[in-house]
């Protein structure tokens, strides 16, 4: 294994790139963070340098162990793979199952139609728009979380669902959604938000975080 630090390409508010703040938290591994701005120069995801790093132009991306690797859930199953403790995948294969479809069900079926590109094209109508797509997607959420549901998304454990979870509430409450119907998501979010690794890698408190936003 390659020893140098790995390198994450982050952007404070990305949900994506929290989602993997989070699992480098939760599994110790210390990394130099390259912010990307997705505002601002109209976007330095498009730049020619870090088209060179990821092509899809999107924020996370992580240099690691000699590879470069995008799209969250696949960052994070490699750092499952490599560094398995603390596990975010259990062993039993029907929790295992319950885990990722809850965790693909945040992360193509809710993200993706609230994320930056879509909101542009939506002009005037992207809060509403964002506010369709979360609320029909935390309808059926909040109804398989309570099959699921322990202290946290599966069970008692933290998993790769709670990593999903925490960072689609914060777009949901950025977006003005009322939360009110969704109890589960909502006390399973609090619960997490009180652990060490979902406070420090909260948007909140990046390095490339606005002043006016810093907590």
């Amino acid at each position: 294994m390659a020893s140098e630090k790995p390198v994450l390409y982050s952007y404070f508010r990305s949900s994506c790139s929290w989602r993997v703040r989070i699992a480098l938290a939760l599994k110790g591994i210390s990394y130099d963070l390259v912010p990307v701005n997705l505002v601002k120069d109209g976007g330095q995801q498009f730049s020619a340098e870090f088209k060179t790093v990821n092509p899809m132009q999107q924020v996370p991306a992580l240099k690691i162990d000699g590879i470069t690797l995008s799209q969250s859930l696949a960052i994070i199953h490699y750092l499952e793979d490599t560094r398995p403790n603390p596990r975010l995948l259990p062993q039993d294969p029907k929790k295992r199952a319950q885990i990722r479809m809850i965790a693909d069900h945040i992360a193509s079926g809710i993200q993706p139609l609230q994320n930056l590109v879509v909101l542009k094209k939506m002009g005037e109508k992207k809060t509403e728009w964002a506010q369709n797509c979360i609320t029909s997607g935390f309808q059926a959420l909040e109804q398989i979380l309570q099959h699921t549901a322990g202290r946290y998304c599966v069970g008692d454990e933290v998993s790769m669902a709670d990593l999903c979870l925490v960072p689609q509430v914060f777009n949901a409450e950025r977006f003005k959604v009322n939360m009110d119907p969704y109890p589960t998501i909502t006390r399973i979010n609090k619960a997490l938000l009180e652990l060490e690794a979902f406070r420090v890698s909260h948007p909140s408190r990046q390095p490339d975080t606005p002043a006016e936003l810093r907590a």
